[in-house]
Order: structure tokens, then C-alpha cells, then sequence
């Protein structure tokens, strides 16, 4: 009877170990080390972009975006990539939307330079989010308006007195 007991426990203790490891891991955290590597980047805007959002190349996942931070009035992307992915150091830190509304991501065009980042590098060229409704207030409201940089003489009436 003893030896049912034993067994039933340690069956217990590895059906708990293994839900443990999974819920961690669907959460982000892992249990026996991370050995991904750090890169930084520099937006004017992150806009919609949330923490732990999907970087790839070339439509491959290979890392995420773990923290956005505000440095120099920029927005700071901690991108953590899986160790086996090399970016070369002239490549474009981009960020999109899969779909008209859908989620935004980072996605990385690899450049052709030879000598790669390594960790704790920048990623110098980078292209922030385009704002789709800052683009559609600007179509509405800017595309009527006359150009205030330019300086426009008085027009003058048949009687020849300035109006405006």
C-alpha cells in the first residue's frame, strides 16, 4: 500500500512541476535561464505598441520587445532576440501593424554590413509607427487650409484701396 502512496505522490508533484513550467513559460518568465541577448532602439513615437510585442525578420519571430521607456525624449525599445539571430549593424528597426487594426510589432530589415550588434548595442536607424489618425486629421482639416509660410501682398479694389 505504501508503495501506491509513493508513486501517486511523486506523479502529483510532476503533474504540478510541469503545469508550473508551462504557465510560466506562456507568461513570458523563464525557468532555467534566458539566453537571449539585449538590443536597444530609439523611436520618435511607439504609439500603440505595448510591451512584450512580437519582434521579427522577414516574418519570422525571433524575440520580443520588452520594455518601452522614455529616454531623451524619445521612446526606448529593450528588444530581447533569440541568441542565434545576428543583426548586422546598418539594419532598420521598423514598427507596423499586422492588418488595418491589428497589433502593432517591431520588425527588423537586416542591412548588408558585415560587422554585427552585439548585445547591449543600438539599432541606429529606426521608423516609428505611422498614426493613422493623425494622418486622416491632417488630410481633413490641414488640406484646405491656405500656406500661413507664405507672405501674400494686400489685394487692392477697382478703386485702387487696399482689403484683405
Amino acid at each position: 500500500m505504501r508503495k501506491i502512496e509513493f508513486y501517486t505522490g511523486v506523479f502529483i508533484l510532476f503533474g504540478l512541476f510541469c503545469f508550473a513550467y508551462i504557465a510560466l513559460s506562456l507568461g513570458g518568465l523563464s525557468i532555467f535561464g534566458d539566453r537571449r541577448y539585449t538590443l536597444y532602439a530609439n523611436f520618435v513615437s511607439t504609439s500603440g505598441l505595448k510591451a512584450g510585442a512580437v519582434v521579427e525578420i522577414a516574418g519570422v519571430e525571433v524575440g520580443n520587445a520588452t520594455t518601452i521607456e522614455l529616454k531623451n525624449n524619445k521612446a526606448r525599445l529593450t528588444l530581447r532576440l533569440k541568441p542565434n539571430v545576428l543583426i548586422p549593424a546598418d539594419s532598420i528597426a521598423s514598427i507596423r501593424t499586422r492588418g488595418l487594426i491589428g497589433e502593432k510589432f517591431v520588425k527588423i530589415t537586416p542591412g548588408a554590413d558585415d560587422l554585427m550588434l552585439k548585445a547591449g548595442e543600438e539599432i541606429d536607424e529606426t521608423e516609428s509607427v505611422v498614426d493613422l489618425e493623425e494622418l486622416i486629421g491632417k488630410f481633413i482639416f490641414d488640406g484646405d487650409k491656405e500656406d500661413d509660410s507664405v507672405v501674400k501682398a494686400p489685394k487692392k479694389n477697382k478703386q485702387g484701396n487696399k482689403t484683405k
